[in-house]
């Protein structure tokens, strides 16, 4: 159990600073002591630190041994690449609004929660069901918090493109690509784990 420390510290890193900042006055709080600058800083070093310490402790947890919880099903494993299309699609939509963003509302988080809840559906090792658990649990929380305050996810400036079908289709072609460059080698390269195998 000691393998999964740095990945559980990663999480509550990462995780603990979305949370904190959404209890009560907290970030009010922050921001009037430190300043937006420095709180924006603060906050933003707080979640690469957690993200690496996530990327790192999941890759030393692999290492020395994974701990089996379940035993996924073979063919659960083939659902994985057509749900992480549709996470690159709406990734991209993002950025590229279109239909799609307006549809979809907040693409990243839903794009978030597609590729948790594939992996969980081909990982059953605890460290797996952890990291992958933890992003869907936080995605599902986010939607549910934006939903109520009203929130967007769209980037200035680009409300002028909201209605772009050449934005899909590049949404689409962007997806299209990202999936086939990690089915084809990307996922080895920065996993360490072949898609196909």
């Amino acid at each position: 159990m000691s393998s999964l420390l740095p990945l559980v510290l990663g999480l509550a890193l990462f995780f603990g600073g979305h949370l904190i900042s959404r209890i009560g006055n907290v970030r009010s709080d922050l921001i009037a002591k430190l300043g937006m600058g420095a709180y924006r800083g603060l906050y933003s070093a707080l979640a690469l630190a957690g993200f690496g310490l996530i990327v790192y402790g999941f890759g030393h947890y692999r290492a020395s041994g994974m701990i089996p919880v379940w035993s996924s099903p073979r063919w659960m494993a083939h659902l994985v690449i057509p749900l992480m299309w549709v996470s690159f699609v709406l990734l991209a939509a993002t950025w590229l609004p279109g239909t799609i963003k307006a549809k979809a509302k907040h693409p990243m988080l839903a794009a978030v929660k597609i590729w948790a809840f594939s992996h969980l559906l081909a990982n059953g090792d605890l460290g797996s069901i952890l990291m992958f658990g933890a992003f869907l649990a936080w995605a599902v929380m986010a939607r549910i918090a934006l939903k109520k305050s009203g929130g967007t996810e769209v980037l200035p400036g680009a409300e002028a493109l909201a209605g772009s079908r050449r934005n899909d289709v590049l949404a689409i072609l962007v997806g299209t690509g990202l999936t086939l460059a990690f089915i084809t080698g990307l996922h080895r390269f920065l996993i360490g784990v072949p898609i196909l195998s």
